[in-house]
């Protein structure tokens, strides 16, 4: 599948304003959306996981790499979506999720769950080894980021040769990225971005044609309660850094929740990965909300939920401050949408179950159009499975949709 990724990189990299979404999200409904609307529109769509997510251990989701992969195909036969449309990809592939170890153990769990991602038929690898681990700095420098990547890049091609890997990190800090002193979030420089491209080129060697995308910071960002922009007339001179790598595009780390104007101008310059995933999560949050409050128990679910993320704060806590109110305001309602780590535990799924089975009758329109917009009762009317499932379906599809701005099949 690399082929079709580099065909997209090639029509970039020679003017075409095209991209291809990538779905960073292990969750079932949004899944089954992003499919559907893929199938719909007979376009390709990659599907992310990430070290933390998805590994030999099984990372927060239960899933190994292989398990993962099964765990999509099923939603897609079961939605009738062609599997040839999905390509696998894998996000932040190092040794993040063992860091707290020394460096031997860290880089040896690493080297076994790129093996199996890449056995698996993940194709699009994005290596990142730019954390330190037990004893060493928060953040490596470029040469050793590289030699560590190059090192895993190595294993992953003993496995398989039809790979595309992405080089490179611009993860914002928990809460949120760090604004500048006009509140807007700095690109990265095309300089650091160049140096931490050639450091990889140096360490890859003959590996080096492989790299296919480098992650940088174009300035588009959100916070726990705050969007940030991007001005449609910025250019921040990233794709100076790619100029003699007509292979190579750029992919930043997140591009949720922006204007949908915003994504064909990140393709003018030369993102032709667009990554999405807590927006997508944050619609099905707001569909399932919505339907809490057209039921006789209203707010249930939503109660329900407080106390499951109250009893366990690890997954938000860090993330979100202010006062008991904004604390309760972001849980729920928050961009950063840590919510979403809460939807596979038992008590939040049983009060999905309970949500969904209190609807004994379709729900009329008249109640319908106090909670959900007009596009999404009319994509639902034209969607498939239970009135629930494509009112879910319809407002995380309609959330992907801007993604989709360009034929790039």
């Amino acid at each position: 599948m690399s082929n079709i990724l580099r065909d997209i990189i090639q029509r970039n990299r020679t003017g075409s304003a095209v991209a291809i979404p990538s779905v960073c999200s292990a969750h079932p409904d949004v899944l089954r959306a992003s499919l559907g609307l893929a199938q719909r529109l007979d376009r390709r769509v990659v599907i992310e996981a990430t070290s933390n997510q998805v590994n030999q251990d099984g990372g927060y989701t239960g899933m190994t790499p292989r398990g993962f992969v099964d765990f999509v195909y099923g939603i897609a036969d079961m939605a009738a979506v062609d599997r040839d449309l999905i390509i696998f990809g894998g996000d932040h592939l190092g040794p993040q999720a063992w860091r707290s170890q020394n460096v031997d153990h860290a880089m040896g769990k690493a080297e076994t769950m790129v093996r199996d991602y890449v056995a698996a038929g993940f194709g699009k690898i994005h290596l990142d080894c730019s954390e330190g681990c037990a004893g060493e700095p928060a953040q490596l420098g470029d040469a050793q980021t590289a030699e560590r990547s190059t090192k895993l890049a190595r294993i992953c091609t003993e496995v398989a040769d039809d790979l595309l890997f992405v080089v490179g990190t611009e993860v914002p800090p928990p809460g949120g990225a760090r604004t500048d002193e006009d509140g807007d979030i700095p690109p990265t420089d095309p300089a650091a971005a160049r140096a931490t491209l050639d450091a990889h080129d140096q360490a890859f060697g003959d590996m080096a044609p492989l790299i296919g995308g480098l992650v940088v910071q174009p300035g588009v960002e959100f916070s726990p309660t705050a969007v940030h922009h991007m001005p449609l007339d910025r250019d921040p001179g990233l794709l100076d850094s790619i100029a003699d790598r007509p292979g190579v595009c750029l992919e930043a780390h997140s591009t949720d929740y922006q204007d949908p104007a915003v994504f064909p101008r990140l393709a003018e310059l030369g993102f032709a990965f667009q990554k999405v995933g807590p927006a997508l999560t944050f619609a099905y949050r707001e569909a399932l909300y919505g339907l809490d409050q057209l039921r006789a128990r209203k707010g249930a679910l939503q109660s329900a939920m407080e106390a499951v993320m109250l009893a366990d704060p690890s997954k938000w806590q860090g993330h979100y401050d202010g006062s008991d109110e904004a604390l309760y305001q972001q849980r729920h309602f928050g961009l950063a949408d840590r919510i979403r780590y809460y939807w596979p535990t038992a008590q939040a799924q049983s009060a999905v179950a309970d949500l969904l089975s209190s609807f004994n009758a379709p729900i009329p329109d008249s109640a319908l159009q106090n909670v959900f917009d007009t596009d999404v009762l009319d994509r639902a009317a034209n969607g498939s499975g239970d009135q629930l499932t494509r009112l879910i379906d319809a407002h995380i599809s309609l959330a992907l949709e801007p993604y989709f701005f360009e034929d790039a099949t």
